[in-house]
């Protein structure tokens, strides 16, 4: 039996609110972008306090009422912990102007400060929500359980956390790898896509190393772990990514540090004016006219609310901009970077490219009785039944010239390396270079292996029919507007991509 979810864990992840295991499916929703929603009711009752108290003032203290508990209360409860920090902020000098405003019957500006500082605080969570979303699907794919395997060859689930090292893990055909480990036993390709950015399977026998979050796409491998859940790959990728998205813009950084003594200031000279005023002019210390009254209002009117909401504003309107041209940031602290940019370094898969393989040559080793028309449709008979990048352009490549799959028997696959059959008395095989080079004799394999050499970077594979060879060679397909793209870069502003 599974253990359930537990409450520390997934707050500890920082996922967003939203995708908690805790709400169900149609609460889901309610829980996005939450503050900003909240900002958006109390200003929409601010509004019609405001008109109802012209006309209808018991009303518009109802409507005023909700405002204080939409935006007061966590507004209130994020001062609170400010103060019980011993910090003083922004944050705490508007709160503190919102709810003395009150003392001095200036509710309805009281509770503009407050949807002002919460509509700039939904917008910075707005900002950071796409950071929080990676970081759910990295939370995503990281299996919860893992298949222990015990020295009589008994296995059994047990949570990735509790999981030590030395333990042995089964990874099944399409299962996640929970944790880093070493490949003792079994052969089979996994996907990376997660760590290189590249789709293409990497093949995986005895001593490799298996990186938590590899996809196992062929037969069972058996893996030692070398890392606990605390230092697991994925642990230490969603890190960065937390890293990144607290990191803040440097302007928002310099109003954080002006705003410390910005506020300190100013709740110090609100003291000042309230206890000095007496001495200083012999006014009273109550009433319309008296100096408490004169130093809220000072405090009221120093609150610098525009300030406040300009900054997140700005950076939510250039990420929105960038988004709706197809470009996501990770948050406004990449614009900052974007400003001063002068190189830009491409990710080759899925931006320069589409990250879908297509088979561009075939090409004999030498003469013999079979035509590139013959090792292809042989080939297409090999790979149509596998789940591969390579068998996919392979067969692609084959229905576009309308070429017929060949008869194949004896049927094998070979995790981590290739595919064996036979055809018409030929045994006949497709995979590796490396792989295929081991079953040549050894003038043919050198000869192999030069040619592997001579087309480094390339993505390759080799078909053996009987004693012919034959060269499949694959290029990723590049994107229509890529070249434009890079011309453009160019010629503004001195980029060198």
């Amino acid at each position: 039996m599974k253990e359930p979810y537990l409450f520390d864990e997934f707050f500890a992840s920082k996922q967003e609110e939203s995708v908690s295991p805790f709400l169900t499916p149609k609460s889901r929703p309610w829980g996005r972008n939450l503050s900003l929603k909240s900002g958006a009711a109390a200003a929409f009752f601010l509004s019609l306090a405001f008109s109802l108290s012209f006309t209808h003032p018991p009303m518009s203290y109802l409507f005023l009422s909700l405002v204080y508990f939409l935006s007061g209360v966590p507004a209130l409860i994020a001062s609170l912990n400010d103060l019980k920090n011993l910090e003083i902020n922004i944050d705490v000098l508007m709160t503190l102007a919102a709810f003395l405003a009150v003392a001095i019957d200036s509710s309805l500006e009281g509770a503009l400060l407050l949807v002002l500082f919460e509509l700039s605080h939904g917008m910075e969570e707005t900002v950071s929500r796409k950071a929080r979303s990676a970081l759910h699907n990295l939370n995503h794919i990281a299996p919860k359980f893992a298949h222990v395997v015990e020295d009589d060859g008994a296995s059994y689930e047990k949570a990735v956390r509790e999981i030590e090292i030395g333990m042995k893990l089964l990874i099944k055909n399409g299962e996640i790898a929970p944790l880093d480990g070493i490949v003792i036993d079994g052969s089979s390709s996994v996907n990376l896509v997660h760590l290189t950015g590249e789709s293409i399977p990497v093949p995986k026998h005895k001593g490799d190393v298996l990186p938590a979050g590899a996809k196992n796409l062929e037969s069972a491998l058996i893996i030692t772990v070398n890392r606990t859940s605390s230092d697991s790959t994925l642990t230490r990728i969603i890190q960065l990514i937390t890293q990144a998205s607290e990191a803040k813009p440097r302007l928002q950084r310099w109003l954080d540090q002006f705003g410390k003594k910005y506020a300190t200031s100013i709740i110090a000279l609100t003291f000042f004016f309230a206890l000095a005023l007496p001495l200083l002019f012999s006014i009273t210390y109550f009433g319309p006219e008296g100096s408490i009254y004169r130093s809220l209002a000072f405090l009221i009117a120093a609150s610098p609310c525009a300030l406040i909401i300009a900054t997140p504003t700005a950076y939510l309107s250039a990420i929105s901009a960038t988004a709706r041209k197809g470009i996501l940031l990770k948050g406004g602290i990449t614009l900052d970077a974007l400003a001063s940019c002068k190189i830009i370094a491409l990710d080759k898969t899925g931006t320069l490219t589409t990250g879908k393989l297509q088979c561009t040559s075939i090409e004999p080793l030498e003469p013999g009785p079979f035509s590139t028309q013959d090792a292809l449709s042989i080939a297409f008979g090999l790979e149509r039944q596998a789940v591969h990048p390579i068998a996919t352009a392979i067969c692609e490549h084959a229905q576009a010239l309308k070429c017929k799959s060949a008869p194949i028997s004896s049927f094998k696959a070979i995790p981590g390396s290739g595919i064996e059959g036979a055809y018409q008395n030929h045994s006949v095989a497709i995979g590796l270079p490396e792989y295929i080079a081991s079953k040549l004799p050894p003038h043919l394999a050198s000869k192999v292996q030069h040619w592997t050499k001579s087309q480094s970077g390339q993505v390759l594979a080799v078909l053996l029919i009987g004693p012919q060879i034959f060269f499949f060679r694959f290029t990723d397909e590049i994107r229509p507007n890529a070249k434009s793209l890079i011309q453009t870069l160019k010629k503004k502003n001195g980029l060198r991509p």
